[in-house]
């Protein structure tokens, strides 16, 4: 009698095996209030090291880690009106305290544009002040109406970066930076995925800002993911908070700004880009665990073996977990390593030990081999050499889903077409523009971005030969 498979199967039913995954990998569970979740100590630690890669390149990039309140006056996020309209059907609002009714409510963080302003309008006095540069790891509240776990909750982590400029240019070329060192770095050489830059159109771009920039990734049923965003703000929130400057000739000017943030989503694209029927797979430089050195039984020279080479492959900078559990079944075990994604497992069994060799299970390509202890003992580069492969294995394996399901077409009614059967459409925006837009939002289909003919980043939302990737979204 066939057994059931762990997972409900992709193809059968790519939500279903989703759920499944972030249970069975112990990654998440439903907090006790509607849209709110609980991160499991492994999903936590997916999270931290994204939050560690995230954050070295956020400080290379100049901005220094600060923290705003949690709750924000209401009469902040009134200020902006563009602001405020983008975010009033997600609003947590706090109209009591202490037993008593408040005299003014207030908002449980969304995001931090009006009260990081209300800041920088104190700090912020001349010239010499500039560019101001801050970025925050916290969490935000967002009245989720369709949740689901890392993808779409109530209450996220995330960070999000806000600064000051003294010019237009600056603040512009700031943004772009970010979207491009930060976010593209790290999502191409981390999470092995291979995102698509690009501007957001009107109509998409964040409330209260005059540019976003974004990455969008193709999730393994085709649809897009937006794993991070980047915006030009303007002049917008600096004139409603009067965060203004002396500058060199002696005029007071209002500053520019920015603000940027990814979330706790990129676990859920992390799952639905590398994550297959057998479960996680995570590329290396992001696993918390590199290597499980697994005891097959619980024979003390096996023991002691797999404690040895767990420690010299600790030595040798990776990050290795050594499982002797040996009350628990090793095909259980197996099984639970293969779920979480950890992207090698030596296997050390008592006939292994007595030929000298182990297991070597690799979760990116599949497959086993035997590999000689003594190998792993003095030469654990080798290990390091099958980590890169399978790192970049990854990325070529995301790059290539993206290109094989992108099609080129000239209308609305095509893009909509390809989008509607699991792909992504590239349209001239010149042929799409705003109204193709709102009939493609009438199925459920929006552009995600608009790129130039080149691939890169268009200047403008105007700019000649842009192309808008139009696809059912996350």
């Amino acid at each position: 009698m066939a057994h059931a498979p762990v997972l409900t199967p992709q193809a059968e039913d790519f939500p279903r095996w989703y759920q499944d995954l972030v249970n069975k990998a112990e990654l998440a569970d439903n907090g006790p209030v509607r849209g709110t979740m609980v991160v499991r100590p492994y999903g936590y630690a997916l999270w931290e090291r994204m939050q560690r890669e995230m954050d070295d390149r956020i400080k290379a990039a100049g901005a220094e880690n600060a923290y705003f309140p949690l709750f924000i006056p209401q009469s902040y996020l009134t200020r902006e009106a563009e602001h405020v309209e983008g975010f009033a059907p997600e609003l947590a609002v706090v109209t009591h305290g202490g037993g008593k009714e408040l005299e003014e409510p207030v908002v449980v963080r969304p995001t931090s544009e009006t009260i990081v302003n209300e800041y920088f309008s104190k700090w912020v006095q001349s010239y010499r002040d500039l560019p101001l540069l801050v970025n925050q790891w916290a969490n935000v509240v967002r009245w989720e109406m369709r949740p689901r776990v890392f993808l779409r909750t109530s209450e996220f982590l995330w960070q999000e970066g806000h600064t000051a400029h003294a010019t237009y240019e600056d603040a512009r070329d700031y943004a772009a930076r970010i979207h491009r060192e930060v976010y593209a770095d790290f999502m191409a050489g981390v999470l092995a995925v291979d995102v698509v830059l690009g501007r957001k159109t009107p109509r998409e771009r964040f409330a209260g800002a005059v540019n976003t920039l974004t990455l969008e990734g193709m999730m393994r049923d085709g649809k897009a993911l937006q794993l991070g965003t980047s915006h030009e703000l303007g002049q917008n929130f600096s004139r409603a908070f009067g965060t203004d400057f002396l500058t060199r000739e002696g005029t007071r000017e209002l500053v520019w700004q920015t603000s940027w943030g990814t979330s706790t989503r990129m676990v859920g694209g992390l799952i639905m880009t590398h994550g297959d029927d057998r479960g996680l797979r995570v590329p290396p430089r992001l696993a918390p665990v590199q290597v499980v050195v697994l005891a097959v039984k619980g024979d003390d020279e096996v023991l002691a073996k797999v404690r040895e080479i767990g420690d010299r492959l600790t030595a040798a900078g990776l990050r290795v977990r050594v499982d002797d559990r040996t009350d628990t079944p090793f095909g259980r075990r197996a099984v639970d390593w293969e779920l979480k994604g950890v992207p090698l497992r030596v296997e050390v069994g008592p006939r292994d030990l007595a030929k000298g060799t182990a297991i070597l299970a690799r979760r990116v390509p599949g497959g086993k081999e035997p590999v000689r202890i003594e190998d792993l003992l003095v030469e654990p580069a080798l290990l390091h050499r099958i980590l890169d492969e399978d790192q970049a294995e990854l990325l070529r394996q995301s790059r290539e889903l993206r290109e094989s399901r992108t099609e080129d077409v000239r209308t609305a009614a095509e893009a909509a077409e390809v989008a509607t059967a699991g792909g992504w459409a590239r349209v001239p925006w010149s042929e799409l523009g705003t109204e193709g837009e709102a009939r493609l939002a009438e199925r459920s289909v929006s552009v995600r971005c608009l790129v130039a003919e080149d691939g890169s980043v268009p200047a403008s939302d105007d700019e000649p030969g842009s192309v808008a990737v139009v696809a059912r979204a996350y």
